[in-house]
């Protein structure tokens, strides 16, 4: 049986599925009859799924970024934000080279990709945020098909819910979007990605139900989101009844004075 220091180590690989089936029995095992690496591990999963619900997108140069932040921020408390966003600059510098916006959730740097991905989420324009999070959408589908070939299903869960907290937030501007042709195309879209993760799931021998149950949410949300943007569209009839004919009002004539009589003409 493995020692409590070694089973303490392994907890995050074991936790992201990294592990081989041989190693995750030996885990198993100890955290039987460990109830404080059992605790820990409960701890561990937590915070995973905290960092795939975080909304991600492309990584960002610093320049650019430091720039927006000055914009949003108070001018007051810019000074005193400069050295810590400073420092968090050269971190970035040092790891971005790693953390490639293609990063999977069983990478180890795929948190820092997260990080990167919230912050361009979080300074975006109000008019690029429903393309941003169409891409995140998108990326959290590709995530889960990856996930779910490498017989990953815990990965591919996780990634299916991080997509359906950002197609959640989404689904306001999704429902009355500036360009309803094109959110119609990605919506479309994204049922084809949501039926391919299914289709690996199934195909890889896993067929993992809660992925399967998962996929059948989000293509509903998906389709719920079709029905409200299609009810509050306005209707364009065209034809006669495009322009409603006025209704008739009624006129008002002068009343006709009596014509005089032939008495009235001899008086």
């Amino acid at each position: 049986m493995l020692s409590h220091a070694t089973t303490r180590d392994w907890l995050i690989p074991y936790a992201d599925g990294m592990l081989a089936v041989d190693e995750r029995r030996r885990i198993d095992g100890h955290i039987t009859g460990c109830p404080s690496c059992a605790r820990e591990l409960r701890e561990v999963r937590e915070l995973n799924l905290l960092l795939v619900t975080l909304p991600p997108a492309p990584p960002v140069a610093f320049a650019p970024f430091w720039l927006n932040l000055q914009a949003v921020l108070p001018h007051r408390r810019v000074l005193r934000m400069a050295f810590a966003v400073a420092a968090i600059g050269v971190l970035a510098a040092g790891v971005s080279a790693f953390a490639a916006p293609s990063a999977l959730p069983d990478n180890p740097l795929y948190p820092v990709k997260q990080l990167e991905e919230s912050l361009r989420l979080e300074l975006a324009p109000v008019n690029e945020r429903l393309t941003i999070q169409l891409q995140l959408a998108n990326e959290r589908l590709r995530e889960a098909q990856a996930m779910a070939g490498r017989h990953k299903p815990a990965l591919a869960e996780n990634s299916l819910r991080g997509f359906r907290v950002i197609i959640d937030d989404a689904a306001a501007a999704l429902k009355n979007p500036a360009d309803p042709k094109s959110a119609k195309e990605a919506l479309q879209a994204l049922h084809l990605k949501l039926d391919a993760v299914e289709r690996e799931n199934a195909d890889r021998g896993d067929d993992d139900k809660d992925v399967k149950q998962l996929v059948a949410d989000a293509n509903g949300e998906l389709d719920r989101i079709e029905q409200d943007e299609a009810a509050e569209s306005p209707t364009l009839v065209i034809g006669e009844q495009a322009t409603p004919r006025p209704t008739p009002q009624p006129t008002l004539r002068a009343t006709p004075r009596p014509e005089p009589s032939d008495d009235e003409h001899h008086h």
